[in-house]
């Protein structure tokens, strides 16, 4: 059965600064702005005063090598310095390469997602609510950058939870991709238990539904075009019940918004009530939760997403229509995508889309039925 929560405590949120006006890039997929039209959409409604915002840290080299190779983290340092990488470099830590540019914070914008969500997960640990959209880069490896990700913040702050003294925690992501870097963290380690609802036969390629990693993880890899109703029903079949089944001290939810039927990095195909049904699922499961942004390339899908889980976490009745200055957030925003030259009226008036709903194919259920059994 859920917890019932004994008293409802404010949620907080965590941000920084830092993402409004750093980007990877002209090109790259992460050019967008997310976090910021997040946070100024939640201020534009009136959903985020200044006393539940925490400015997030900037993580200590000392923290990052919590997990971090100590060599990688000076290499990812001195690449900021001298906006340069060697090809020794770039070779050994892939700084510079496959996706991970070097670009001008490229090392205080990873290491302030680091240390929000280290703060985040502080503040939970007393029994609240936090959410953190900067953080979710899943994909980091101790050694080397991966997949936009070059440190993995999931990772600090699980480990920040641990040494606090939790040890029977859930890490869920819902990112189209797979949470590999997480996964591979916790392998074998039965206190951080690992659930990932991924688009399968997309990159990393990893996740398959036979994958448990040592017993601490289960996947769900789902097919191209899947909508709100097979997700909902691989949650309610499976993902919630390994859930209550546990009974975890905290949740980490990395809530990426890749999964959303605009964005141009993945195939699924669900609206933003998938994301809020999840988030309403996990609450009424611990009263320690974190919820992280992740991926998501489409800045008005991503931005309403995540403002829509804030207004979610805090139980606030979501608008129909937008108010004009919330409007103004979303009105100026740019994307170099097809999609993003005559964008839908209601990219730009409502934060909820309109649900996606369909039939569960056979395919849903096996591979759901092959992640139980496996």
């Amino acid at each position: 059965m859920p917890r019932q929560r004994e008293a409802f405590l404010t949620p907080h949120y965590v941000s920084s600064e830092i993402y409004r006006n750093s980007s990877y890039g002209p090109k790259h997929p992460l050019a967008v702005p997310r976090v910021s039209v997040c946070t100024d959409l939640c201020r534009a409604l009136g959903w985020l005063p200044d006393s539940v915002y925490h400015d997030a840290p900037m993580a200590t080299e000392q923290d990052l090598t919590r997990f971090h190779d100590p060599a990688y983290v000076a290499a990812l340092r001195q690449a900021e310095l001298d906006q340069t990488v060697s090809d020794a470099v770039r070779s050994r830590f892939r700084i510079g390469a496959e996706g991970n540019p070097v670009y001008r914070e490229v090392y205080r914008r990873p290491a302030i997602s680091a240390g929000g969500v280290m703060l985040a997960a502080s503040l939970a640990a007393d029994g609240r609510i936090v959410h953190c959209p900067g953080g979710g880069t899943h994909h980091g490896r101790a050694d080397r950058a991966s997949g936009f990700c070059y440190l993995n913040d999931p990772v600090l702050g699980l480990l920040t939870w641990l040494d606090l003294g939790l040890d029977n925690i859930i890490y869920l992501d819902i990112d189209a991709h797979h949470g590999d870097g997480v996964q591979d963290a916790f392998h074998d380690d039965p206190r951080v238990f690992t659930i990932s609802l991924h688009e399968g036969a997309r990159w990393p390629f990893t996740g398959p539904a036979h994958d448990r990693a040592g017993g601490a993880a289960r996947n769900f890899p789902l097919p191209a075009g899947c909508n709100d109703s097979e997700f909902a029903w691989v949650m309610n079949h499976a993902v919630l019940p390994l859930i209550e089944a546990r009974r975890p001290q905290a949740i980490m939810l990395q809530a990426g918004a890749d999964g959303l039927e605009e964005d141009p990095l993945a195939k699924l195909s669900l609206s933003n009530n998938a994301h809020r049904a999840v988030v309403q699922a996990v609450m009424a499961q611990t009263d320690r939760l974190v919820v992280l942004g992740g991926g998501g390339y489409n800045p008005w899908t991503v931005g309403r997403c995540w403002a829509l889980i804030w207004g979610t976490l805090n139980r606030f009745p979501i608008p129909g229509c937008l108010p004009p200055a919330a409007e103004a957030v979303l009105r100026p925003l740019r994307f170099d995508r097809a999609a993003g030259r005559n964008p839908p009226e209601h990219w730009l008036t409502t934060l909820l889309d309109r649900p996606r709903e369909g039939p569960v194919r056979d395919a849903v259920k096996q591979t759901t039925k092959e992640s139980l059994t496996a």
